[in-house]
């Protein structure tokens, strides 16, 4: 989860405000999540029902922005200097770090505190924590050059030490460590976004290389859902990023439309921009409507469910790429802006509040209703409010 946004020394706004929307969007929905009482489509679709709600076109919001700024981080690390094999290293050290924080939060409910030593949500918070040291982006002054080094190692030990110390109770009764069974959603963004480096960059010369590309993940989708991909099964999952072409799609849809609107190569005019992206937008949406038969449905990331969230992606980037970079109105954009450009710490904010809230079994109140969405706005806006401030205090996660 970067925020890698910039093109020809500048930042692309409209990329910043999508990416921190996404993120207020995510905030609020995963807190209603636990409020009773509201219509349907203020939720998930249950599973195995064909359908889907707005909540449903969040993560692969996500995915749709991460692959719109693959190219553009590409492109800066590539012009600064950096050679191929320290490129694909800076990859893989992002990726490992997505799957160590999707593996501690996926495990935090699973803590036995008696094998562990302590609760759930102690837990949880000095991991948080030692990732928050360890990855910040400190200043560069030579002067407390030592602190920052003291600091970042100090988050490395607590990190590993928290992974050392954990354990959980299988079902059968049995001690065990980490379970690597469910990776969160920001295990799956590495994996997705491992898969969309290791395909576009070697054809990134290529302008007609991504959409290709995305065909081919597609087909491989719909073949999935056919039952004709049994095979992949026996690849080892850590060893497979691709899966069957489900999310890796999304983000490639992501790339083509970041050649659409930020490579002038093809399209040099707003009014060109704006036609090619409709144009994909619209093959997106009939595509999935002619795929209907194969089910509509996130948990199963049916392609519908992929194609539909990767045209609705292109018209949101649209409308803010008009609004934004095209006519310069950004001012409405303002409380967005920490969760746009330091958005990993943002993601983490929400569960290490849940975290330490447990350890006083402290819950919010207002529980059901409509007061209950109010309570889930109020809490979506403190969180962007003390992103905002630990921002402005130059707490910043990079990976």
């Amino acid at each position: 989860m970067g925020s890698e946004s910039s093109i020809g020394g500048g930042r692309v706004v409209s990329l910043d405000i999508l990416r921190g929307l996404t993120m207020l969007v995510m905030i609020f929905v995963n807190d209603l999540a636990e409020i009773h009482g509201l219509p349907w489509w203020t939720y998930h679709m249950p599973p195995g029902v064909n359908g889907m709600t707005y909540v449903d076109v969040v993560f692969p919001c996500f995915l749709f922005i991460l692959g719109m700024a693959i190219p553009l981080a590409v492109r800066k690390r590539l012009e600064a200097g950096d050679s191929m094999p320290r490129l694909w290293w800076h990859i893989l050290l992002r990726t490992f770090a997505l799957v160590v924080l999707g593996l501690v939060l996926a495990n935090v409910s699973k803590v036995d505190r008696v094998l562990t030593g302590m609760p759930p949500g102690a837990w949880g918070s000095f991991a948080l924590l030692g990732a928050i040291l360890l990855w910040n982006v400190y200043p560069k002054s030579p002067d407390r050059k030592l602190i920052y080094s003291v600091l970042k190692y100090a988050g490395l030990l607590l990190l590993v030490i928290m992974l050392a110390l954990f354990r959980r109770t299988t079902k059968d009764g049995h001690a065990a460590w980490l379970d690597f069974g469910y990776w969160e959603i920001l295990g799956l963004i590495a994996r997705a976004y491992l898969a969309a480096c290791l395909l576009y960059i070697p054809l990134r010369r290529k302008p007609w290389a991504p959409i290709l590309l995305l065909l081919g993940l597609t087909a491989l989708s719909i073949a999935s859902r056919l039952g004709w991909t049994g095979f992949l099964h026996r690849i080892p999952y850590a060893l497979w990023p691709f899966d069957s072409g489900e999310l890796p799609s999304i983000a490639m849809a992501g790339i083509v439309a970041s050649t659409i609107f930020l490579d002038s190569s093809l399209a040099k005019t707003f009014k060109a921009k704006a036609l090619w992206a409709l144009g994909f937008a619209a093959t997106l949406l009939i595509a999935g409507w002619i795929l209907l038969p194969l089910g509509l449905q996130k948990n199963a990331a049916t392609p519908s469910w992929c194609l539909f969230s990767s045209g609705i992606g292109v018209l949101l980037f649209l409308a803010l790429y008009w609004l934004a970079d095209v006519r310069r109105v950004t001012g409405w954009g303002a409380i967005l802006n920490p969760a746009g450009s330091n958005t990993l710490l943002t993601y983490l904010l929400p569960d290490l509040f849940y975290f330490i809230a447990s350890l006083f079994v402290f819950t919010l109140p207002w529980g059901s209703g409509g007061l209950g969405a109010v309570r889930s706005a109020i809490f979506t806006l403190a969180i962007l409010s003390l992103s905002g401030l630990l921002t402005r205090l130059r707490v910043r996660l990079q990976l």
